[in-house]
Parts: C-alpha cells; structure tokens; sequence
C-alpha cells in the first residue's frame, strides 16, 4: 500500500481527504479495530438517549470509501509496526506501507476500583459503548456516572433522557472543572441539579459492589457512603493512546511527539487527531488537545505532507462545546487565565443561567467563556485565531449586542470579506 492509516475516525478521514488533494491514485487502507463505517463520535451521547438514529451516526456517506479509492479493512486492530520494515500487523499478517499515519485517538483513563471488571460497569468513547449502555439501561432505574467532565455529563444526559436517576461522582470541587471557570461550573451544576441529577464532588469511587450473582448494586465512595446504582459509568476522562505507537518506538512525552509536518520521530511515520501533542498557540506549549475539528484538520494536514506536497500545521488553541438538556457552553482558548497582566470582562444573570467572560492580553483576546448565551461565540473564537487587536471595542465584547457592527469600519470589512 502506498498509505495506510491506523484510525477511521476524525482524523484517519481528513488524512484520506488531504491525500487525495495531491494524489488521486496511490493505494490507500484505512485500519480500524472498530467493525462500523466511520462515525461521529461526539454523536454516541444522543444515540444512548434515542436522539440520533444510526443512520445520522455516519461522519461521511456510506459510499466514502469507493468514492476515494479507499480499501476499509475494518473491525481488526493494527498489533505492531514495524518501522524498519515499513509493515504493519493485522490479524497475523503484514501489510507494506509506503506512508503511515497513527491516528489511534484516545483512551478511557480508568483508575484502579474495586470489583470494577464484570457486567453493567461501562466506558463512553465509543459507539459500542453506547449501544451496549442503552441495552444495560433497559432493565435498570438507576446509575452512577464516575466523572463530571465532558464525557460524564454527555453520558448523563443520555441517561436522563433514558429516564434513568443519575448520580454524577466527581473528584474535583465541581463539574466540567477542566474546561471551565468557578462561576460557569458553578451555573452547570445549578442546571445539572434541577434536572434531577445528584451531584457529588471532592469524592471518587473506591469499589463497585455486586450481589451473589455478580450484579452492580452500587458504588462505596471513598469518603465512605454508598450510592445506589444498576450500571456504572467510568468516564473519567481520556489518555492519548500510544501503546501501537510503542511498537515503532517513536518519540512521545504525554503524547505522540510530531513536528510541524505531523511527522513522528520515525522515517515515514506520521501521527494526528488524540494521540499527539500539537503545539498551543496561546499558551506556547506543546500539549494533547482532544478536540474533533483539530484532529480532522491534523488528519487533513497529515495527509498532504504524506502524498508530497509540504504543508506545516501550525498549531491551535483549546476549544470545548457541551450542552446538556438547553444549557450550551462554550469555552475558547485561555479560559483559566489569570494574573495582572490579563483584563477580565465578565457578566451573569443567574434567572436566565447565563454567563459571559472574555480574557485580553495586551489588546488581544486570549479567551471567552459563553454559557447559554453563544450566539457570538464564532466572531470570538476568530478574534482569538487571528490575534486581532480589540482595544478599540474591548467592552463591547460582552455586551448584548456584540458583533460585527461595533467593529471599527476597516476591520469589519476585512473580517466580512475573509
């Protein structure tokens, strides 16, 4: 094969979209121990809830593959590479490549619980997760949800719509506590409270418990009390997964280590999407960042460098988008930041639940928070990518009627017209 990719996810598609800008003809096989055509990851939580029917699950059409001269060879995971050799392992055999891409995405972190392995205890990444939690859910009132992240909450709310009593168990102080600031947490968890849901935190799970024969009957806190459940979620975040990398023994810290073509430290090996650290633009550090439109543009990138033609991909920012049952959040880039020398403008109106919050860097916006109120959230972000300076209209960026309009003239014909 002239390319294989490992991955069939947001990543693995963009490499085969970005090598088909340059190469109509080379062979190409997407590797996947996944068995589904490719899907939408973040879709699984809506599919658990019996809001996406499988058909609307596909993150391109049923004919992608024929209609880029792909070879799927799905449903078998990739065992070892071989660098040296420039071969891959599939179900015992050995594939050629001319040109690899690792895009293996990322893994459920799951800590050491007692009595964690056996029935009705699942992970939420991927779309065997949901399907399997769904059936689980069938038969079951209740569930403890360990984790108040991204994935936690997503489960959450699929489980809600289940009709399912959820309990959400976090280690932290307060939901979504990687992602957002104190008071936008705390708007969350209002939210996430007058839905039903009971929220724990500053705790974790200890032990699973089970009866006689083997089924989940709760969950003992290391605080000590004890919560009721059916099933259990672990969904305590996720880890680059690195360990088919390890085989080719390329370079790797938290992540696959890859230069600005997303080559690896391997002749011919490249790497995108969950796995990898990229560089952050804002923070000027080199980081995992698991976020979906960035693994499909890493993928995208990837694949151009692969076919030929030299593209560098310059790095992004961290982005996260959640809504749980109406209430969407936003945030962009350097939420967190803090110190004199950065300019917060904040405002919040606790009847409606929304809150907005931008963070200026001599006179460039370097991050916004948006709860429940987002409509503006795209001119921000652009704001951040393009470092444009807002001194001019800085207070004016969380006003009720931001937008282009309060833009100085040359500035709003320049982004009207980009």
């Amino acid at each position: 094969m002239d390319y294989v990719i490992i991955g069939n996810s947001a990543a693995g598609i963009g490499a085969v979209e970005g090598i088909r800008q340059v190469d109509q003809t080379g062979s190409i096989a997407i590797i996947s121990d996944e068995p589904h055509h490719t899907y939408s990851r973040p879709l699984i939580s809506y599919y658990l809830g019996g809001k996406v029917e499988q058909h609307n699950m596909y993150f391109r059409p049923k004919t992608f593959y024929r209609d880029y001269d792909v070879e799927p060879m799905l449903g078998n995971p990739v065992t070892v590479i071989d660098a040296a050799g420039h071969t891959v392992t599939v179900a015992g055999k050995k594939i050629k490549y001319g040109k690899l891409l690792v895009a293996t995405g990322g893994s459920p972190f799951v800590p050491p619980i007692e009595n964690l392995a056996g029935s009705d205890v699942f992970t939420f990444t991927k779309w065997d997760d949901a399907k399997a939690l769904a059936k689980a859910a069938e038969k079951a009132e209740r569930a403890v949800v360990i984790g108040g992240g991204l994935i936690g909450l997503k489960a959450t709310e699929g489980l809600l719509n289940l009709g399912l009593n959820v309990t959400v168990v976090e280690l932290a102080d307060r939901v979504l506590s990687t992602i957002l600031d104190e008071k936008a947490s705390q708007i969350f968890g209002t939210h996430l409270k007058s839905l039903g849901v009971t929220l724990i935190t500053g705790d974790t799970a200890a032990a699973v418990n089970r009866d006689g024969e083997g089924s989940v009957t709760g969950v003992t806190l290391k605080g000590g009390n004890t919560v009721e459940a059916d099933v259990v979620v672990v969904a305590i975040g996720v880890v680059p997964n690195t360990v088919l990398a390890d085989t080719a023994k390329v370079k790797k810290e938290r992540g696959i280590i890859v230069d600005e073509h997303l080559m690896t430290s391997a002749k011919d090996i490249y790497a995108a999407g969950d796995c990898v650290e990229t560089f952050d633009i804002l923070r000027h550090i080199r980081r995992p960042q698991p976020i979906w439109p960035n693994a499909y543009e890493q993928g995208r990138t990837a694949g151009i460098n692969m076919a030929g033609q030299p593209l560098a991909y310059k790095g992004s920012f961290g982005m996260n988008s959640i809504e749980v049952k109406g209430l969407p959040t936003i945030t962009v880039g350097m939420y967190d930041a803090v110190g004199p020398e950065y300019e917060i403008l904040a405002k919040s109106d606790a009847e409606s639940l929304t809150y907005k919050k931008v963070i200026i860097h001599n006179d460039r916006l370097v991050g916004a928070v948006f709860v429940n109120d987002i409509d503006r959230a795209g001119i921000m972000t652009g704001l951040i990518k393009d470092q444009v300076n807002v001194k001019a209209f800085k207070h004016d960026l969380i006003s009720d009627n931001f937008g282009y309009a309060v833009f100085p003239e040359a500035l709003r014909k320049e982004r009207l017209s980009s």
